[in-house]
């Protein structure tokens, strides 16, 4: 059909080693330059948004800044990074053709269907969200099925005896697509993307066939990757006054490489493209007028690089290259990476005029450069983008969304109300110290109970309420009131739940001052996520079979394809491109980053829908076509003048395999001349962070005076006082507390609380006679002191149950022992005072858990544990003076009981529940084996050492370290204040 046009295909080619928009705005100019109307005739056609707005900048650079007429830019619609551009609404229209789908209309249509085939199949549907995963794979499948012009019924030719059972089925899936989908497409009016541009293209070819224009066409840049735009291609390059400019073909590459190409190649996209237009590579002309036949040294060696697996025995026979703009650098991390790829673009702005640009399709490396060049204050942004999902907009309405989802539990309600948008109709210093306040006073901890109300439960019961912060409360819970009643209901629809969030999202948002949609919607993620709300508002009414507690998940499915690209802001020289912007434009300085498999190049992947062999009889291109895509961006990348390839051997303590490229180069030139040029950047990037000089900090010593040291401390306390003095000095001194957890579950110690308690309630109720019911005496009163945290999810499930156990254990316990055993006191408090020490009296004070008279007229002190209980060989070396402590203070009296008596034995009660409800372990003269422990020697020997330990903390030298014993050494509460992890391995 081209034919009919009478003309030769006229292609140009613009090398890899040149910058493609530069060349090519410069030869535009020496072409239809000279006459500025005559510019402003000439159509450019390029192949994405991104490329014509490189190649305008190119304009401006060439004019120096000057005002020039541009010519008129499109974009043709090939493959972008985030899909298909449709550039046929400027470029061409025709308004016989039906409007294409918005992409989220086709998302939730597609959801139906799926939602109706698991129904009909009667197997497990799906979530929501699932769906919507479901429906995008599909729908990139229809659009690669309708790019390449093949027939959707044609996969019924493909015989499914010859797959597997599981091929089979998706097959029969399959058949949304061919029979379901064609059906509610028709009744909207609308028509798929992929088809209408097809059509569109189709169309202009036609036009341009049977009226040529008058004035030039110039399509550059494109490799034909789209069937469509391949034809039009065709018919350009045949045009009177058309032309098509290829990015970096190799006119010199050898028959037998070039008849070997296969998908991976770089050259594979435009060899089918020439084979479209049917020409051959003699037929090309370099676009500057330079002689194609004679080749730049970096054209010759990436050549050899990507030259086929079946040719690559010539490199017996290759001399080895010199690589003179090429250095590489291997890094440990992307840490170290990231902060090298920074230094490197720095350095080029100590010359005036020099620009860098960072290239790499990893878009958390290029998040991790952003953030070490802000130790210059230098700002620059990702031109590839970031997700919306990540910006402070989107994260924001992610998390009012999850608050509500997730019933208000402690973390995601202090999510969303720490977030800086939040602000609840208040100024915004005062809503942050009234969420400070909230936090403390009501969320660490166990959580309360389910629900918004639950929190209001909480501090109307308050003691002392704070009337202005439950106030604060109400006015927040009033503006989430009716979206979360919505999300309770079964029967509201997307549309309702979608709008109910944002207006509760706007009134969360808003100031004293103001209002939240203005605060919401403004900047690039703002916008962004205006847009998103608006297209999803658009699309919500065709949405069936919605489930409202799973808004939150689908919401956030929605979003994930969301890119927000700063309009403003770009730093005038330094750049970060991805590797499809980059291919046509260099920089004076460009590090390609990233060089790992799986990254760059992109693993080849799993079609989801079809196997490999499915897909070449159905037509489809090999999965690895994208990584010849790849190939060719990194090619044309590779080949600038000055350039740096970095990779690191670890990615998240993880190893990395180093690109098949650095490996064909390494083979070619060997792998070691990286190593200088990586020890050196290396050297440099920890030389950064280092000080000009270094200072020897001891570890943390502190000797309070005398008077501000504890006169009193608890049994408890004094084990504390030996293994970490600094816990005592954070916690008596400084005055110091340490804040629960969020969503905490109730631990040991709360437990053990509670336990006490209950247990004391019922040896003082029943001290003289066991009832004949005890356990279900004890039981209720167990359920009196869990009422006010029964509730509790946490509590309901493990302690209740643990409880009963220990409960029956205890008296079945009780009641053998009352035959010989009397119990004179539970949980009673007593002290001594310590005279005639340096620093002054000293008390030692405790509550005994029980204290029971034995036969002989001894004691016995027990202690409750619902934890584990020390070690013998910790208590007999005095490390676990708890109970050796408060013999003490029996023995001289300290506790009120009846007369002073002697302790004979020690007794720890394990109250833990489960297979072994209880356990008691008994240390005494009496006792066999280890467990036997003369009581009164060793009462004597913790009285001797209580009078050493204050003696010696009442010298103003001694300090309060931090686990002096490593041996002994816990887990404080104040650990990280004293550093620890800094200073215990040294």
């Amino acid at each position: 059909m081209p034919r009919r046009l009478k003309k030769n295909p006229e292609i140009y080619n613009i090398p890899a080693h040149q910058s493609f928009v530069d060349v090519l705005a410069t030869g535009i100019i020496e072409r239809f330059g000279h006459d500025p109307i005559s510019l402003s005739e000439v159509l450019i056609l390029l192949p994405n948004r991104r490329a014509v707005r490189s190649l305008r900048e190119a304009f401006l650079r060439i004019s120096d800044g000057k005002p020039i007429v541009l010519p008129n830019m499109q974009p043709i619609g090939d493959v972008d990074e985030d899909g298909l551009i449709m550039g046929g609404g400027t470029l061409y229209d025709d308004l016989s053709i039906m409007p294409s789908v918005p992409p989220y209309m086709r998302q939730m249509l597609l959801m139906n269907i799926i939602h109706d085939w698991y129904k009909k199949s009667e197997e497990d549907i799906p979530e929501n969200s699932g769906c919507a995963v479901l429906a995008e794979a599909l729908g990139q499948l229809l659009d690669q099925v309708q790019t390449e012009e093949i027939n959707f019924h044609s996969i019924e030719d493909i015989v499914p005896a010859e797959y597997a059972i599981h091929w089979q089925q998706t097959l029969e899936f399959l058949k949304i697509l061919t029979e379901g989908w064609p059906h509610v497409l028709a009744t909207t009016g609308y028509m798929d993307s992929a088809l209408r541009r097809n059509n569109l293209l189709q169309a202009l070819k036609e036009t341009w066939l049977n009226n040529p224009p008058e004035h030039p066409i110039i399509a550059a840049g494109s490799t034909g990757s789209v069937k469509a735009t391949g034809e039009l291609l065709s018919i350009i390059s045949r045009l009177p006054k058309g032309m098509i400019v290829l990015p970096g073909i190799d006119q010199n590459v050898d028959d037998e490489i070039w008849g070997k190409i296969e998908d991976t190649h770089p050259q594979t996209t435009m060899k089918h493209l020439l084979e479209i237009i049917g020409a051959d590579r003699i037929e090309i002309n370099n676009w500057d007028g330079s002689a194609p036949q004679i080749d730049n040294e970096k054209t010759i060696l990436f050549r050899e690089i990507m030259r086929p697996a079946e040719t690559t025995h010539h490199w017996r026979d290759l001399i080895k290259p010199e690589i003179k703009d090429i250095k590489q650098i291997v890094t440990p991390g992307n840490r170290e990476e990231a902060g090298i790829i920074a230094m490197m673009m720095r350095e080029q702005l100590e010359t005036p005029g020099k620009t860098a640009a960072l290239v790499t399709p990893d878009r958390m490396l290029a998040r991790q450069v952003a953030g070490e060049l802000r130790r210059w204050n230098i700002e620059i942004d990702d031109s590839a983008g970031t997700p919306l999902f990540n910006k402070a907009v989107g994260v924001y309405l992610r998390l009012t969304a999850e608050m509500v989802m997730e019933n208000f539990s402690p973390v995601s309600l202090m999510s969303a109300l720490k977030h800086p948008l939040m602000s609840g109709g208040k100024k915004i210093a005062d809503f942050r110290g009234n969420v400070r306040q909230f936090e403390r006073r009501y969320l660490r901890g166990p959580r309360p109970s389910a629900g918004l109300y639950g929190y209001e439960k909480i501090m109307a019961h308050e003691s002392g309420q704070d009337d202005e912060l439950y106030e604060w409360w109400c006015s927040i819970q009033k503006a989430i009131e009716p979206f979360d009643a919505l999300m309770a209901k079964p029967d509201v629809t997307f549309e309702e739940m979608l709008l109910a969030h944002i207006e509760m999202a706007e009134n969360l948002a808003a100031t004293d001052k103001i209002s939240g949609d203005k605060r919401l919607w403004k900047g690039d993620d703002g916008e962004a996520a205006a847009t998103l709300i608006e297209d999803l508002q658009q699309a919500a009414p065709y949405m069936r079979n919605f489930n409202s507690n799973q808004y939150a998940t689908l919401f956030e499915q929605f979003m994930k394809p969301v890119t927000v690209r700063s309009k403003y802001g770009q730093h005038p020289r330094l750049n970060i491109w991805g590797p499809l912007e980059a291919r046509l434009q260099h920089a004076d300085l460009m590090i390609l980053s990233g060089l790992n498999e799986g990254n760059w190049p992109p693993d080849a992947g799993d079609d989801p829908w079809m196997s490999r062999p499915m897909r070449k009889d159905f037509g489809l291109p090999g999965l690895e076509q994208k990584i010849g895509l790849s190939a060719h961006d990194f090619v044309q990348t590779a080949s600038a003048k000055n350039v740096v390839i970095t990779r690191s051997e670890k990615q998240e303590g993880t190893p990395t395999v180093k690109s098949r490229w650095l490996n064909r180069l390494h083979a070619i030139i060997g792998d070691e001349h990286h190593q200088k040029e990586s020890k050196k950047w290396l050297s440099f990037y920890k030389e950064i962070d280092s000080p000009a000089e270094t200072t020897i900090i001891k570890l943390p010593a502190p000797t309070p005076p005398i008077s501000a040291r504890p006169r009193k401390l608890s049994v408890t306390r004094i084990q504390q006082w030996m293994q970490d003095p600094y816990g005592i000095y954070a916690s008596k001194i400084l005055k110091l507390k340490k804040l629960d957890e969020l969503d905490q579950d109730p631990g040991a110690i709360d437990k053990g609380i509670i336990l006490h308690d209950i247990l004391d309630d019922f040896m003082n109720e029943y001290d003289d006679h066991m009832p004949d019911d005890a356990y279900q005496k004890l039981l209720d009163i167990g359920k009196n002191y869990f009422k006010e945290k029964i509730d509790r999810p946490t509590v309901r499930t493990f302690w209740w149950p643990r409880f009963k156990q220990i409960a029956k254990w205890f008296v079945d316990n009780e009641a053998k022992r009352r035959e010989t055993i009397k119990t004179l006191a539970t949980e009673t408090v007593g002290q001594v005072k310590l005279k005639d020490l340096v620093g002054g009296e000293f008390t030692l004070d405790a509550t005994a858990d029980r204290i029971d008279l034995l036969p002989d007229g001894t004691l016995n002190i027990i202690d409750y544990k619902t934890g584990t209980s020390p070690k013998i060989n910790q208590i007999r070396a005095g490390y676990a003076p708890q109970l050796s402590l408060e013999a003490v203070i029996a023995t001289k009296g300290g506790f009120s009981l009846q007369s002073t008596r002697s302790v004979s034995e020690l007794s720890y009660w394990e109250l833990k529940g489960g297979e072994k409800p209880g356990d008691i372990k008994s240390y005494s003269l009496k006792a066999s084996g280890k467990a036997k422990i003369d009581i009164e020697e060793l009462t004597k020997q913790s009285y001797d050492g209580l009078i050493k330990l204050v003696t010696t903390f009442d010298m103003e030298k001694t300090p309060y370290l931090s686990n002096p014993n490593p041996l002994e050494k816990g887990y404080g509460d104040f650990d990280h204040l004293a550093r620890t992890k800094e200073w215990g391995e040294g």
